[in-house]
């Protein structure tokens, strides 16, 4: 439909880059088709079979049935075909929930129209699936960037103003010249020029202007902003494959002129796609709540008013979020210089203060505070971090038992680490710690992850995640 081409002046040369966007549209519809297909071609089915370590597990491909039978300590392999499907494929984030486990606990432990909160939305998953599954919710998240991609990928968009505002989108992408960019456009943050080449900065800087000066809806500029976001990181100097926003000069990162500009298109395009497939499913008689003033330690809701809580906290050690996500959150105006303030406010947090762990601190846990002294005793800070961790997660405990209805359900999906070489086994300590304030214990079992997104040593990985299926 639209195509270009971009020529840069540099000192010994002109380069010449072309962008061909009825390409892109080809190869977007083509890889649709591939996924529908794979889609229709999953045999669904319970198998038992044996891991590396010759534990017995129960396979489930796909949806996993309502009736399934689980007995404590259960492991299943449950393989996920609906990671990028509807909404859920829209934007990068680490850690996310596959969707057919939280779809089965939503199925199993509520009704439709019941309320379900997640006191750690993140890319809102669990919101994602209420609405499909006619459930209203509520997602928390103290990070900027998760309530941003939360409520992007939960919003409905108008599907006639979505196409002509994307063709419109797209043929002005397509008329890009560098002398449309002012220093104005062009954001300050700490050390972009050696996060990005400077032929990247003006291209982003170009799209961002633009999707901002579309006459559009709130939503749909939300939406345009959330695909520009999610080539950020590609298009920078930055890893793209590690949490850590970091540059590694050993991979040799090609990047290129108009690399912005295609990626921008690509994921336009693709991220179409995946929404309107979405809306087509949209439930408007659910409300979905992204919320931006409760924090999942001190929830901003009455006694008594959530019918089931489901939820994927951050592990020990936790992902670094703000870290992350820091390129995005600078290009978004989301952030402005350190981000420490928003690091501190994290559960799992590693940003401590050296006063924070001149002492040991017990949970009051005989399991926990054992392994909490080992660590202690080789890392102190570790010891607290660890720690930190568990305190948190008991305010968190206190506060869904108290926005939870009499018999509601609180799922809670962890997994283990290993702390200076001890194994940090989080969810027994968490089913311990729920006890003392009152939950009880309706059954738990195992989870194999068999694909890490996250870069970390091998001897760090967590292999299983275990669910915990709690009532008040």
């Amino acid at each position: 439909m639209y195509g270009m081409m971009i020529i840069y002046h540099t000192k010994d040369n002109i380069m010449f880059h072309e962008i061909h966007v009825q390409k892109i549209r080809k190869s977007i519809e083509q890889k649709n088709i591939k996924y529908k297909n794979k889609l229709n071609s999953i045999s669904k089915n319970v198998s038992e079979l044996k891991n590396v370590f010759s534990e017995s597990l129960i396979r489930v491909d796909g949806e996993i049935p309502i009736d399934l039978p689980i007995t404590n300590g259960d492991r299943f392999l449950f393989i996920s075909y609906e990671q990028t499907r509807y909404s859920h494929g829209i934007h990068k984030y680490p850690a996310k929930f596959f969707p057919e486990l939280p779809r089965w606990l939503i199925k199993k432990y509520s009704k439709p129209n019941d309320w379900i909160l997640d006191p750690f939305g993140g890319s809102a998953t669990i919101g994602i699936e209420a609405i499909l599954n006619k459930r209203n919710s509520v997602c928390v998240d103290i990070d900027p960037f998760a309530q941003f991609i939360a409520k992007v990928k939960t919003t409905f968009l108008d599907i006639e103003e979505l196409e002509l505002y994307t063709d419109i989108l797209i043929k002005k992408i397509t008329q890009y010249k560098e002398i449309k960019i002012t220093l104005q456009d062009i954001p300050c943050f700490p050390y972009r020029d050696n996060w990005f080449e400077d032929f990247i900065i003006k291209e982003l800087a170009y799209i961002k202007k633009t999707i901002l000066q579309l006459p559009i809806s709130k939503e749909l500029s939300l939406f345009f902003l959330a695909c520009f976001s999610s080539i950020i990181r590609s298009v920078s100097n930055a890893d793209d494959n590690c949490t850590r926003t970091v540059v590694r000069k050993i991979l040799n990162k090609q990047i290129y002129p108009s690399m912005a500009l295609a990626s921008f298109v690509e994921k336009l395009l693709l991220y179409k796609s995946k929404i309107e497939e979405f809306i087509k499913c949209y439930n408007n008689n659910v409300e979905v709540i992204i919320s931006t003033d409760s924090d999942a330690r001190q929830l901003k809701y009455a006694d008594n008013y959530f019918d089931l809580a489901v939820t994927s906290p951050p592990y020990v050690n936790a992902v670094d979020y703000p870290r992350t996500h820091q390129l995005e959150l600078y290009w978004l105006d989301l952030a402005v210089g350190s981000l420490t303030h928003l690091k501190k406010k994290q559960i799992g947090t590693e940003s401590v203060s050296i006063d924070d762990y001149s002492k040991f601190n017990e949970i009051g846990i005989k399991i926990a505070d054992e392994i909490l002294y080992k660590i202690y005793k080789e890392d102190k800070r570790r010891a607290f971090i660890a720690y930190k961790f568990l305190f948190d997660m008991e305010k968190n405990l206190i506060e869904v038992y108290r926005t939870l209805k009499p018999k509601g359900k609180y799922a809670i999906v962890i997994g283990n680490n290993q702390i200076r070489g001890n194994n940090f086994e989080s969810w027994k300590y968490l089913m311990s710690i729920a006890e003392r304030n009152n939950f009880k214990i309706q059954t738990y079992f195992g989870s194999e992850i068999i694909k890490h997104f996250i870069k970390i040593k091998r001897d760090e990985r967590i292999n299983t995640d275990w669910i915990i299926i709690l009532e008040k």
